[in-house]
């Protein structure tokens, strides 16, 4: 949570909830994401700009790797365990890999969003171009 004064944090979600539900870090409405992981230009009930934070690509790259290893390790010991047809592997892998690279990255760039947000996060050597 922010520091400071208790009545400016009135209202604003956790760095948990914010993640999990993509909760605007100012008001707490769900109105962080436009697509399955783009971003809003704005929220639509407090007017908050999306466009001045500074989430990048790289944690991106990193989840993708790590849920990529996570994928392949479970398959493996399926196929060394069970032996399953060729099919049963793309009806598994397939969609629960989709499924958890689309939620982590949904719960990594509402996170990296709330963090900025609650830290009031610049560019470096720059002035902030937030306005909130």
């Amino acid at each position: 949570m922010p520091q400071g004064n208790p009545q400016d944090s009135k209202g604003q979600p956790g760095l948990v909830p914010a993640a999990l539900f993509g909760l605007c870090p100012r008001c707490g409405s769900r109105t962080l994401f436009d697509g399955l992981t783009q971003f809003a230009p704005r929220c639509r009930a407090c007017g908050l700009d999306y466009s001045g934070f500074n989430v990048g690509d790289g944690p991106a790259a990193f989840l993708t790797l790590i849920i990529g290893a996570l994928i392949t390790g479970l398959a493996l010991w399926l196929e060394v365990s069970w032996h399953p047809p060729f099919w049963v592997h793309i009806l598994l892998w397939v969609p629960l890999t989709a499924g958890a690279v689309i939620w982590g990255l949904r719960a990594g760039k509402s996170a990296l969003l709330a963090a900025e947000y609650h830290r009031k996060a610049g560019e470096a050597g720059g002035k902030d171009v937030r306005k909130d």
